[in-house]
């Protein structure tokens, strides 16, 4: 029987490592990519070491070095105080709907349900929030539209509360005196910060990857986000190495590093969230153990 289990362990080890092994490897495979040079890429192929070690691509793009910057502070701004509202506001509306003593609370539901499968439109979402918000060229303009406030999000939420908040909970800190805000802030939120977290690294990782609002809404280059910067560059250079614009232009297309610059974009756009990631994951697999019910 123990040798049974240990065998057992042994093949579920052997098959976690391979897992480990399947998540890492694209990462380096990028990394390496991206420190190649262009014609040892053309040549060679991708692969997990570089052939011919190159900083080609990362000097192409931190060639314009203050741009690069700007668009991180931008976009670290921009993912810290766009989460930090999101969260906010999906918990403030995700709680009540999870109260059923909430009035109009099942018309309150569908609305959110109702904007997960329907919406305006492209051009009357534009003209809503430059012509009667006026956020164009603004930091409002990175956080709001599309990104503040998700009802998938909401949803999650109340289904969380629904199911791990004890209504006995509830019901013996009102008979202590504790209003809704307090009991809000001192049994709700520390009870469900798994969920939080979760959400919290969903919600940064959409403003952290987002270049569309910037494509939208900003036409001021000095508030582009990296994201949009990177795109930028990425498009240029495709315009570059274009036949008829290479020629137009006098441009020496071999001395682009067009196929290595896009792995080294990938890998500045994903190594912070590679480096915050760690300090969520403790949130992805503890457990919520709910006490405190007064008897």
């Amino acid at each position: 029987m123990v040798s049974r289990n240990k065998t057992g362990q042994i093949v579920l080890n052997i098959i976690f490592i391979l897992l480990a092994v399947s998540a890492v490897a694209p990462f380096l495979l990028l990394a390496a990519s991206s420190l190649s040079s262009e014609a040892a890429l053309a040549k060679y192929g991708y692969g997990f070491w570089p052939r011919e070690f190159s900083l080609n691509a990362y000097t192409y793009l931190f060639k314009s070095g203050m741009k690069i910057i700007r668009g991180y502070g931008i976009t670290v701004l921009v993912t810290v105080i766009g989460t930090v509202c999101s969260v906010a506001m999906t918990t403030l509306f995700a709680y009540p709907l999870s109260r059923r003593e909430l009035p109009f609370r099942y018309g309150f539901s569908f609305f959110v349900f109702f904007t997960m499968l329907f919406n305006g439109g492209l051009v009357p979402t534009y003209m809503m929030w430059t012509q009667t918000f006026h956020i164009k060229n603004s930091l409002l303009a990175l956080i709001v539209p599309g990104l503040l406030l998700n009802a998938f999000y909401v949803i999650m939420m109340r289904s969380f509360f629904t199911a791990n908040i004890p209504d006995a909970l509830i019901e013996a800190a009102r008979i202590d005196g504790a209003g809704e805000y307090k009991i809000l802030w001192k049994i709700v939120i520390p009870l469900s910060k798994p969920m939080m977290a979760t959400i919290s690294l969903m919600v940064g990782l959409g403003y952290w990857n987002d270049w569309m609002n910037s494509l939208y809404y900003i036409t001021d280059e000095k508030m582009f986000s990296i994201q949009a910067i990177l795109n930028t560059i990425i498009t240029n250079i495709q315009f570059l190495t274009s036949g008829q614009s290479a020629a137009a232009s006098n441009v020496d297309v071999s001395k682009l590093p067009s196929v290595s610059i896009r792995m080294a974009i990938a890998v500045i756009g994903v190594l912070p969230v590679l480096c915050i990631y760690p300090f969520f994951q403790k949130y992805f697999i503890k457990g919520i153990v709910v006490g405190g019910v007064k008897g």
